[in-house]
């Protein structure tokens, strides 16, 4: 699990998306088009979004190179393609609010109260769609759970 534990949200277990096609009735394996492009980060699936990463990198290659230059010794920020990450506690507590004691974890993240409900997870298609073309910022994948423990999908706590 290249050192990843289920024992801190943080380090919780990676898995990507697999598929692409979230809205179809029925899927036909056989099409590649149904399939995720495993050779390209979650962000840049949609291949037009690729040049706005390149360009932020871009853009804050220059900002730390001219603040270095006029802060001698503070040049320590480097540039970056993402300012998210594909997990973090947040991600993983998101996928899992229905599910004890995930829940209170939940409550606890987000200052005792649930979240707004449309920013809540729901919906698969929502959650492609968010991590793999709409959002700069939303890059998350997929924990371990989607791939075998369906229950997490399902409010038992009614």
């Amino acid at each position: 699990l290249a050192g990843r534990t289920f024992n801190d949200l943080m380090q919780y277990p990676v898995f990507p998306f697999i598929l692409s096609d979230y809205k179809s009735k029925e899927l036909n394996l056989t099409q590649h088009s149904v399939y995720r492009k495993l050779n390209r980060p979650i962000s840049i699936q949609d291949e037009t979004k690729e040049q706005k990463y390149i360009d932020t990198y871009k853009y804050l290659e220059t900002e730390v190179a001219a603040q270095g230059s006029m802060i001698p010794g503070l040049n320590t920020a480097k540039p970056y393609h993402y300012g998210s990450h594909y997990s973090n506690s947040g991600i993983v507590l998101h996928f899992l609010v229905r599910v004890p004691p995930f829940t209170s974890m939940f409550l606890d993240f987000q200052g005792k109260s649930f979240d707004i409900a449309d920013r809540s997870f729901h919906d698969m298609s929502t959650t492609w769609w968010l991590s793999s073309s709409e959002s700069a910022t939303d890059v998350k994948e997929l924990i371990p759970e989607f791939f075998y423990f369906p229950e997490f999908l399902c409010n038992s706590e009614r």
